[in-house]
């Protein structure tokens, strides 16, 4: 089931059409998009590296770039912390490349997935302390961390803490009161008190801006955010950040610079997945390249996709990238296996019933819930826990639709967990086997989720004829990229359009080709990817289809010819 809604926010479309020589069409999707203003209008189209925000401005950076730098002038034995997802890695590869560049004593740990879990722990402090480490900088975690980083402390370590997630907080006489850590300094862009103009960042954005910052100090003729700024992008896209604003622009940049990298773990993963580096997109990061680096953090240990990055032997970074590649595919087996049985238990049992998915595959690699419980909320549009049997018992993650904030909803079934966090859209716990039943229960009964929620909404930008598509109008619109999560690509609609021609093609019948008409007689072709077969069920006996879609100029054998990309389709009598 779906819901078609126009988006219908109002500018004055003529106005800004003209101040900036676009079209109508592109002005609307600006609007959509929530730019505003003449500055915001251009710093949208045209914003560069020169738009980028003063790392300067971030609370604590001074203090922080202070302190590194007197200990790479005292040669101290410096220690970062990562974590084992794409965001960690390229935090990781950013302080490491950053601090080794400006002559630091530094090494680094990733923690295990499996053994260490997330972030800091009093074991990789304690070690830390064992082998002489001086500072422990974190990236990509800490701020949560508060316990651990006090036993650091009392052990006389010098810690400092680099993190762009949520301040832990409690209330106090009703208002919210942050806990940070007590480490030497924090930099997190989400502290009340930064006044940093953008708190969007990922981690490997906060690592990038301490660097900047450091090297203004030590060696300001050198440009290590350009140089480091493509492994900023790579994480901001695939830790699923808004494209808003700065992360906008440094993914718009670092693009710029993947197309021309120099490294050869990136020119590796590139070539083992079939890849040019000129050619890659958003897209390629998020669902090409992205999942092999995390796939080593998932199945094995991350340490390997940091490897690659800091590999100076083509050879190695070619074992290297083809190893993640491999590990990729068992994920994408494993995932897929996962699916398919909680589909199967979904289906043929009373949770089909049920408002919130609780589904329990006591085999699934642990790894591997959240990945699931993303398919299946997909699929039934509903929110969807998925538990798996890990070593000190249950463990889960959810992923959630807009309607229903998980952490909260965790938070009112607390007796059954022994522990939980997360945020509106995603979260994780742990539980003992006994409460899976009565925790399913207690939440479907707090759900508060009423049939419309499990609609998913579908946004139109603009209602377009197809006959309005132009090459120019593709071409003028690309100044609207990078697509992705903040940033979408735009959706056109287009009611009873006449259904000339049907083929599927593709091994596994998945792509769809149709040739389509106005009521003018005006020609178009059409791309589907999804199931043909039940795409040609649907459209049986129909002759007009209503499409969302995107316009393309597909290049086939040297020639040139517009169509449309249909992204979701209501066939019509």
């Amino acid at each position: 089931m779906e819901k078609w809604v126009i988006s219908a926010k109002r500018a004055d479309f003529k106005e800004i059409a003209a101040s900036f020589g676009i079209d109508q069409v592109t002005a609307r999707l600006i609007r959509n998009r929530d730019i505003v203003g003449q500055e915001n209008i251009r710093k949208y189209l045209y914003g560069d590296r020169t738009c980028l925000y003063d790392p300067f401005l971030m609370k604590g950076m001074e203090k922080i770039t202070e302190i590194l730098k007197e200990k790479i002038r005292e040669k101290k034995k410096i220690r970062i912390i990562g974590d084992y997802d794409i965001d960690g890695v390229m935090s990781t590869y950013i302080l490491l490349t950053g601090l080794r560049g400006g002559g630091a004593v530094v090494d680094h740990v990733i923690p295990d997935r499996m053994k260490d879990g997330y972030g800091l722990n009093e074991n990789l402090i304690q070690q830390a302390r064992e082998e002489e480490i001086d500072t422990i900088i974190t990236c990509d975690n800490g701020i949560a961390a508060s316990s651990q980083i006090q036993k650091g402390k009392e052990m006389g370590m010098t810690i400092l803490v680099t993190d762009h997630h949520d301040i832990p907080f409690q209330m106090v006489n009703g208002e919210k009161k942050e806990i940070l850590p007590p480490a030497d300094v924090v930099v997190n862009p989400k502290q009340g008190e930064c006044t940093y103009p953008f708190s969007g960042l990922c981690g490997a954005g906060v690592a990038l801006k301490v660097m900047e910052a450091l090297y203004r100090k030590i060696q300001p003729q050198r440009d290590i955010a350009g140089e480091l700024m493509e492994f900023a992008a790579i994480a901001t896209v695939g830790d699923v950040m808004d494209l808003k604003d700065e992360n906008r622009i440094l993914v718009k940049e670092g693009l710029k610079r993947l197309h021309k990298t120099s490294n050869l773990g990136l020119q590796e993963l590139c070539r083992v997945n079939n890849l040019e580096p000129e050619n890659i997109t958003p897209y390629h990061i998020g669902f090409v390249l992205g999942p092999c680096l995390n796939a080593t953090g998932r199945l094995d240990t991350a340490i390997r996709a940091l490897k690659l990055l800091c590999s100076d032997n083509r050879e190695e970074a070619a074992r290297l990238a083809g190893d993640l590649k491999s590990l990729n595919e068992s994920r994408k087996e494993l995932t897929a296996e996962g699916v398919e049985k909680a589909i199967e238990l979904v289906e043929r049992t009373e949770l089909k019933n049920d408002s919130v998915l609780v589904i329990y595959l006591p085999e699934c690699h642990e790894s591997l819930a959240g990945i699931i419980a993303g398919r299946i909320r997909e699929k039934y549009h509903k929110p969807v826990f998925v538990l798996t049997r890990g070593k000190e018992g249950i463990k889960g993650s959810g992923r959630s639709t807009e309607s229903y904030s998980m952490f909260e909803k965790l938070s009112e079934c607390g007796e059954y967990l022994t522990k939980y966090g997360g945020h509106p859209m995603a979260a994780g716990l742990s539980l003992e086997e006994k409460n899976i039943e009565p925790f399913r229960k207690k939440l479907n009964e707090l759900s508060g989720l009423k049939p419309e929620d499990f609609v998913e909404k579908v946004t139109i930008d603009v209602p377009m004829p197809v006959n309005y598509i132009r090459k120019d109008l593709i071409q003028e619109m690309k100044l609207l990229e990078p697509f992705g999560k903040g940033n979408e690509k735009p959706m056109f609609a287009q009611k009873g359009l006449r259904i000339m021609d049907v083929r599927v093609f593709g091994k596994n019948r998945n792509v769809v080709k149709i040739k389509l008409a106005d009521e003018m007689g005006y020609p178009m072709d059409g791309i589907y990817f999804g199931d043909g077969d039940v795409f040609l069920e649907e459209i049986h006996d129909k002759k007009t289809i209503s499409i969302v879609y995107y316009p393309e100029v597909n290049v086939y054998q040297g020639r040139e010819n517009l169509q449309v990309v249909i992204r979701h389709y209501q066939a019509e009598q």
